[in-house]
């Protein structure tokens, strides 16, 4: 058992070794969830055939966790028509909610920005049953008024000074 107030949250690469572990974790979301996320086996196939999709496995501690993916520029040919930074995929598994995982898995995403001289994120949802609007929306997404398909686009705007409240007191790694 994760003790969640002293777990280390980090973002690895998904390997032969975890692949098959990761994509399981989509069977552990409520069925009104698994209605607003791709499948992480979906999505890992998905990011293989994008030129611009940066993927990692979340973990807390030792144990899979989640699930995060990134558009990283504008790349027609994968449905995003977009030039900025997009989370384009985040998943915590079930049992691992509300422990603060994904919040730190966007604070490592940030601080990586950041590091890179850039202070926006976007990401869409969609809205209703099952939705994380409410999560990104108290991490300090706001909506654009824009929307991809039916998900209504967000944005975060960030400075160096949200970064270690998203970041917290669990761990770094």
């Amino acid at each position: 058992m994760i003790d969640a107030t002293h777990a280390t949250v980090s973002l690895r690469r998904i390997t032969i070794e975890n692949v098959e572990t990761i994509c399981d974790l989509s069977s552990t979301l409520s069925p009104e969830q698994r209605k607003m996320v791709a499948d992480n086996g979906e999505s890992i196939a998905v990011a293989h055939y994008s030129e611009d999709a940066w993927f990692r496995a979340i973990y807390a501690d030792d144990t899979p966790a989640g699930f995060i993916m990134l558009h990283t520029s504008a790349d027609w040919s994968d449905g995003i028509d977009f030039s900025g930074i997009f989370l384009w995929r985040l998943m915590i598994a079930g049992p691992h909610q509300g422990k603060g995982y994904g919040k730190k898995a966007i604070g490592l995403v940030l601080r990586n920005l950041a590091a890179r001289g850039i202070w926006e994120l976007y990401t869409s949802c969609g809205e209703g049953p099952g939705s994380p609007l409410a999560f990104y929306r108290q991490l300090g997404f706001e909506p654009t008024g824009d929307y991809y398909g039916d998900e209504l686009e967000l944005r975060l705007c960030f400075t160096a000074d949200i970064l270690p409240s998203l970041l917290g007191d669990l761990p770094l790694k």
